[in-house]
């Protein structure tokens, strides 16, 4: 049992199990599934673990103390990274399914192409300096660089609701970030009141 639980602990675990249905989206084109079937999958997963990266942190407010979440707040980085990692994939499907960079090029101003590609480019440098060596080089940097992850999420969701031509599956997802966001807002805003309050002279 304690073998059992070092492996679940371990960070290799979970990046591997974030990885298969990448291994099963490459197997079914390897097996003769046309590019096109093959573009919206790793295209919803990534939103999900990008959405579920940025949830992370006001569930961290929202249940201060608890062993899971903290859990969790380690191992984000695997959930974001295997995010960007699926848009990729995402966008590899899409240039297959396109054939050539002419057809790609003549749909990229339509607003559910060039948000996906906006998002795309905003977090490709998240991606980038998502580890030690580029927290260390950039200091108070690499936290609003961080920030770049807001705006492409945006971007992402938009994405999302004009490729899908709907807004229900998209918004059934970002509404509780939207919400847990806004308690972070409220939080934040809270503890700042506070701190006022106390450096003012009695």
């Amino acid at each position: 049992m304690e073998a059992v639980l070092r492996i679940w602990n371990g960070k290799p675990f979970l990046w591997t199990l974030l990885a298969v249905p990448g291994f099963l989206y490459l197997y079914r084109f390897w097996t003769g599934t046309i590019p096109m079937d093959l573009v919206p999958p790793p295209g919803e997963m990534s939103a999900r673990l990008i959405i579920f990266a940025l949830m992370l942190t006001p569930l961290s407010m929202l249940f201060r103390g608890q062993r899971w979440i903290a859990w969790l707040i380690r191992r984000r980085r695997a959930f974001g990274v295997t995010g960007f990692a699926y848009a990729l994939l995402h966008l590899l499907f899409y240039a297959l399914d396109m054939e050539t960079l002419d057809n790609i090029l003549a749909e990229i101003g339509a607003p559910g192409i060039w948000t996906g590609w906006g998002a795309l480019l905003l977090f490709l440098p998240l991606a980038l300096t998502s580890n030690d060596a580029s927290m260390r080089a950039l200091k108070k940097g690499w936290k609003r660089l961080q920030r770049l992850a807001y705006p492409a999420a945006v971007l992402m969701i938009l994405h999302w609701v004009l490729i899908h031509d709907g807004m229900a599956e998209a918004l059934l997802h970002a509404a509780p970030l939207a919400a847990l966001e806004f308690y972070r807002l409220i939080h934040l805003a809270r503890d700042r009141s506070w701190r006022g309050h106390r450096s003012q002279p009695i």
